[in-house]
């Protein structure tokens, strides 16, 4: 009789620990939520001499969330993203720092859960080790970025970003027609639940460097 009252016990605590299990995923999916919203109002509805500022707060928002979910990719991938970000609008000596930083909770997010965000830790890599210098200065490495695009690619490929940083590398590259089709994609690309200010946003720097292409790279653009 102890025994079945014991496991009845055993039960009904466990079926009360469920909610609370269910409701920090929630949770945790909020924070991580805001964090993507701050760093698309950074990116996308922030003046230039202000962008910094921006990102320093993302920045710290992101940190909290790692420290918070630390068994979660998704924060690593964002404080990853706005370290990008961050050392992009900063330049300077320390921008490789953050560069490589990212790089780091790239890779640490990669053990988590590789395929989390649509590809974005690839997507992200890829951009990495395709802007930044190689050695000796950095750890940049073209064959790298287009390996990491390719996976970012093969994870999903209607992503808005996979698309548009495969096109940015392309385009490095000097394959403008390539560049333009990958654009083009990337305009297909479906809405995203949640990511209407980000989406708005890409779409906008998309339409931009296909219009670039357009105006400089015609005669590329129409032996395609």
């Amino acid at each position: 009789m102890k025994t079945v009252v014991f496991i009845a016990a055993v039960g009904l605590a466990c079926a009360a620990f469920r909610p609370s299990l269910a409701q920090t995923q929630t949770d945790a999916d909020a924070v991580i939520a805001e964090v993507a919203h701050e760093w698309a109002r950074a990116s996308y509805a922030t003046q230039d001499d202000r962008k910094v500022a921006a990102y320093e707060t993302t920045l710290a928002a992101a940190e909290r969330a790692v420290e918070q979910y630390p068994a979660r990719a998704e924060p690593k991938v964002w404080e990853a993203i706005v370290l990008a970000s961050l050392a992009h609008s900063q330049g300077g000596i320390g921008a490789l720092g953050k560069a490589k930083r990212s790089r780091d909770l790239l890779l640490e997010a990669e053990k988590i859960d590789a395929d989390t965000m649509n590809g974005s830790i690839y997507a992200t890599l890829g951009s990495l080790y395709g802007k930044v210098p190689g050695w000796p200065i950095g750890f940049g490495d073209k064959k790298k970025a287009r390996e990491y695009l390719d996976k970012a690619i093969a994870i999903d490929p209607s992503s808005i970003d996979s698309n548009f940083f495969y096109a940015d590398f392309l385009v490095d590259q000097g394959d403008y027609a390539s560049a333009a089709n990958f654009l083009r994609r990337a305009l297909d690309a479906p809405p995203r639940p949640g990511r209407d200010d980000a989406d708005a946003g890409r779409r906008g720097e998309v339409q931009k460097m296909l219009a670039m292409l357009r105006e400089k790279h015609a005669a590329a653009l129409a032996s395609n």
